[in-house]
């Protein structure tokens, strides 16, 4: 299985949106419900692929504080840069999939 994707959640939620209500208003019930069944599944992905890429953010966020903190201490910049690089690129991760 690939990993979660918010882009493919978000067109299989919409799909299953349409059919669901065009399963409604003709009748069809069968569609109806297999159009419930896709929105789902859709926001179930987006869910997953949401907690996914906030756990990654997660550990983005923890080893360049990490990488940051040695950095400072050995006194290598260039590695205290990159951690903190690397915190802050988790940190937009972690606000955009909340």
């Amino acid at each position: 299985m690939s990993d979660p994707s918010k882009t493919t959640g978000q067109k299989d939620s919409a799909v299953g949106n349409v059919k669901e209500t065009v399963g409604k208003t003709f009748g069809a019930h069968n569609m109806a419900q297999r159009g419930r069944e896709q929105h789902a599944a859709g926001e179930a992905e987006i869910n997953a692929a949401k907690t996914q890429g906030y756990a990654e953010g997660t550990a983005d966020r923890m080893t360049g504080k990490k990488d940051s903190v040695v950095g400072a201490v050995t006194g290598d910049s260039s590695q205290q840069y990159a951690g903190n690089a690397r915190q802050e690129k988790g940190e937009r991760q972690q606000e955009w999939n909340k």
